[in-house]
């Protein structure tokens, strides 16, 4: 049997997967990695960690599965978005610490940008929908502002997993799906945006070549190949950002396939030949790992944190009982919810607690629960959260759903898929059949790999991903319960305006 290797670089550490050309996880290991937050809006972290990372799960991976690294014939790095690595003419990274995605740093140079030009036609463009000072531009742009010695000496700025890409072959390159999120992508014209370059300042040349997701960098280098155990033919492909490399890995491969990602925070995604661009409610859009593919998606910042938070201040006796060998805690909070009727006794559950999205009116939205009296329970408290969690991402597929055609299906990965009753809840409050991968909360993971795969042409093309992912047992609506829910829309909507004009009230105290 030949194998892949999959590297998923996220925000918080890297899981490092072998797959089989049967599409199937042989094993994995991974090793978390800290942010740094040395001043407001800053946070770095230390790409010398990722590969340190790399090395040791690399290592631990092979011995412990026993495979035979020369069955091992590509290998491909999923990695999280916006980055701006500076890497020397000297062939060095020339900064310790980097800004990852969420850094927001560069206001001032977002600023600055968008009193010679339109944000809004930039972002039709673009469709880079985040808060702009969040894009691999500013990033380059605050260099050259603060640190002119490092932006002078850059040869390239490039991304995250294109730096993983880089010391196992010495290439310096990116891929369509992570430079779809540079801030000088033109979606339209599949290429770098000359017109907002000019503008921006930069030097074209600090640009890398963009590659397809599939395309081969080269053979790891003989000596990174002996130090991580691999075989030197081992081959290196370009992989893809986070956002498309989970689009890829949860089944989203035709027009209108869609999904939604349950974590910390929460979005969802739809894959379309158009891209979804929007400029009242801003859906991010990223390239596919397919070639004139696009990945569109909208967010909410507060969903499994939103849950945790829940967790840890309402239902502590639950989690102290887990820790001590009782139940899983959420699974407690699910059957205490499940003693309350559909709409928690009107009460509302207004998932912001992380600030508000593009959904909302301000990023200062504060997390509300409205309607409460002495009346309601625990068991509100609980339905009422994963109700509100919902009915806010039902917001957000309603904005695709204005441009694009959805599936029948909705696939949710992450660890709330894990829930009966919340996949109950999302069923009826979308409106739609309710399916689980087999990937779970590997869809990144399994995306790297079939990027590995097909690269190397172990397979021919993306086909077989929907069969290896798709569960067959799909969590059908209730009639009566989506047309409840349906009607709560309205409400729930004017409650989202609220807890805006209540965050931007607050601010000013």
């Amino acid at each position: 049997m030949k194998y892949v290797i999959a590297y998923d670089l996220g925000t918080g550490g890297i899981k490092t997967s072998i797959f089989g050309e049967d599409g199937i996880s042989k094993g994995f290991s991974f090793l978390p990695y800290d942010t740094s937050f040395p001043k407001e809006g800053f946070r770095e972290q230390r790409p010398d960690t990722w590969w340190d990372a790399v090395k040791t799960t690399t290592s631990t991976v092979l011995l412990e599965t026993g495979i035979d690294p020369n069955q091992i014939v590509s290998l491909a790095v999923s990695g999280h978005s916006l980055g701006a690595l500076p890497i020397g003419y000297n062939g060095q990274l020339l900064c310790e610490y980097v800004p990852i995605w969420n850094d927001s740093r560069a206001k001032a140079q977002a600023e600055a940008f968008f009193e010679k030009t339109s944000e809004d036609e930039w972002y039709l463009s673009t469709g880079n929908g985040f808060p702009p000072e969040l894009y691999s531009l500013f990033k380059i742009l605050w260099y050259k502002d603060n640190m002119p010695e490092v932006y002078e000496n850059t040869d390239k700025f490039i991304g995250t997993k294109d730096y993983i890409n880089y010391k196992m072959t010495g290439v310096l390159a990116t891929d369509r799906s992570y430079a779809s999120g540079c801030g000088v992508f033109s979606l339209k014209d599949n290429r770098y945006n000359e017109k907002y370059i000019d503008i921006s300042g930069i030097d074209r040349n600090k640009l890398p070549d963009i590659l397809n997701s599939t395309d081969i960098v080269g053979n790891i280098l003989p000596e990174v190949a002996e130090e991580l155990g691999l075989s030197g033919e081992t081959l290196v492909c370009a992989g893809g950002v986070d956002n498309a490399c989970m689009a890829l890995g949860a089944g989203c491969t035709d027009d209108g396939d869609v999904y939604t990602s349950l974590g910390t925070s929460a979005w969802i995604a739809v894959c379309d030949r158009v891209p979804v661009v929007d400029t009242e409610n801003r859906p991010y859009v990223f390239a596919h790992c397919l070639p004139d593919k696009y990945v569109s998606a909208v967010a909410i910042f507060s969903a499994g944190n939103s849950l945790r938070w829940v967790r840890d201040k309402f239902f502590a006796d639950f989690y102290s009982a887990e820790l001590a060998g009782g139940a899983p805690s959420y699974k407690e909070i699910d059957s205490l919810a499940e003693n309350s009727p559909a709409g928690s006794n009107k009460v509302f559950f207004i998932p912001t607690l992380a600030g508000g999205s593009s959904l909302d009116k301000s990023a200062d939205a504060k997390g509300c629960y409205f309607g409460l009296d002495l009346m309601h329970t625990r068991s509100d408290i609980a339905r009422a959260t994963l109700e509100g969690i919902a009915l806010n991402l039902r917001v957000a597929l309603d904005v695709l759903k204005k441009y694009v055609t959805v599936g029948e299906n909705m696939l949710i990965v992450g660890g709330g898929s894990k829930s009966p009753l919340w996949r109950q809840i999302f069923a009826d409050v979308y409106e739609m059949n309710i399916a689980t991968a087999r990937v779970g909360q590997d869809a990144g993971s399994f995306g790297a790999a079939a990027v590995a795969a097909v690269g190397a042409g172990v397979w021919t093309d993306f086909e077989k991903i929907k069969s290896i992912v798709n569960d067959e047992k799909l969590t059908v609506p209730s009639e009566e319960l989506s047309s409840f829910y349906n009607s709560l829309i309205p409400s729930f909507r004017k409650l989202l305006d609220i807890s805006s004009d209540v965050g931007d009230l607050l601010k000013n105290i």
